[in-house]
C-alpha cells in the first residue's frame, strides 16, 4: 500500500480511469475535476479547414478531447480521410486516432511538445514544398508547437474545437477536501488545470503551494514554480505509468 494520497483534477471521465489504475498500485485518490470540456459550435472557418484537410502535410492532435471531437468532424466530412500522417503528443490520444484507422504517430517517450517536435516522422512530413500543418486543439495552450514549426517555414493553422471551463464549487471546498481526506499530493494535467487550481484555491493558495504538485511537462512545471508552488514534480508525461514512476521516485512528505 502506497502512502501517497492524491487529489486528481482531470475531467471526470479521465480521472475515473486514472483512479482505477492508481488503486491497483495501492495509491489513494480523491477526484475534484477542475476541467470541464465544452464543445464549441462549428464556424464557417472551421468547416472550411476540415473541407481543405487534404492540403495539410500533417495533422497534430493535442489531447484526447481534441481527438474525440476532431474524429466526429472527420467522419462528417471525410468518410475516406486523406492519407497524410496524424500526430499526437501522448500515446492515449494517438491510440484514439489509430483505432479510427488513421496513420498516427506519437513519441515513444516524453509526452510533451518538445518530444513531438523531435519525432523523425513529423520532421519528414514537413519536408515538402510549402508545408502546412493543422493543429486540432482546445482554446489556449500548445503555442510552442506552432512557434517552432513556423520557425521552420511551416504554415500552421488551428482548429479549436472546445474550451475548458472550471466547474462551480463552493468557496473553500478545495482545502476542505484536502484536510478531510488527508491528501498529501496534487496532480494537474495542463497549464490551464494549474490556473483553475489556483483560481479555486483563491486565498488558500499559499497554504496549498507547499504540497507536492505533480505536473506533466517542463512547461507546466515552470508555470507552477512561477505561481509559487514550492515542490513541483515533472512526471515527463501525462500517462498513469509516468505518474506512477514519479510517485515511486518521490519521497512521501512527512505529516
Amino acid at each position: 500500500m502506497s502512502a501517497w494520497r492524491l487529489l486528481l483534477t482531470r475531467p471526470a471521465e479521465e480521472a475515473k480511469s486514472l483512479a482505477a489504475t492508481l488503486a491497483e498500485h495501492g495509491v489513494f485518490t480523491s477526484s475534484l475535476p477542475l476541467l470541464a470540456i465544452q464543445a464549441l459550435p462549428e464556424t464557417p472557418g472551421q468547416r472550411a479547414r476540415m473541407l481543405d484537410l487534404e492540403r495539410y502535410a500533417a495533422v497534430i492532435v493535442v489531447s484526447k478531447a481534441a481527438a474525440r471531437l476532431g474524429l466526429e468532424r472527420l467522419a462528417r466530412y471525410w468518410p475516406q480521410p486523406p492519407q497524410q500522417p496524424w500526430f499526437s503528443v501522448g500515446a492515449a490520444t494517438g491510440r484514439l486516432l489509430a483505432d479510427h484507422g488513421l496513420n498516427a504517430c506519437w513519441p515513444a517517450s516524453g509526452e510533451d511538445s518538445e518530444a513531438l517536435l523531435q519525432l523523425p516522422q513529423l520532421r519528414s512530413a514537413v519536408q515538402v514544398a510549402e508545408p502546412r500543418v493543422l493543429i486540432i486543439k482546445g482554446e489556449g495552450g500548445r503555442e510552442l508547437l506552432a512557434e517552432r514549426l513556423r520557425a521552420q517555414g511551416v504554415t500552421v493553422d488551428y482548429l479549436c474545437l472546445y474550451r475548458r471551463t472550471l466547474p462551480d464549487y463552493p468557496a473553500g471546498s478545495l482545502c476542505e477536501r484536502i484536510r478531510a481526506e488527508r491528501l498529501n499530493g496534487l496532480l494537474v494535467s495542463s497549464g490551464q488545470g494549474l490556473e483553475h487550481l489556483r483560481q479555486l484555491a483563491a486565498g488558500d493558495w499559499p497554504q496549498l503551494a507547499g504540497l507536492p504538485l505533480f505536473v506533466p511537462s517542463q512547461r507546466v512545471a515552470a508555470q507552477a514554480r512561477a505561481a509559487g508552488a514550492q515542490h513541483v514534480v515533472d512526471c515527463r508525461g501525462a500517462s498513469a505509468a509516468a505518474l506512477l514512476d514519479a510517485l515511486q521516485a518521490e519521497p512521501v512528505p512527512a505529516h
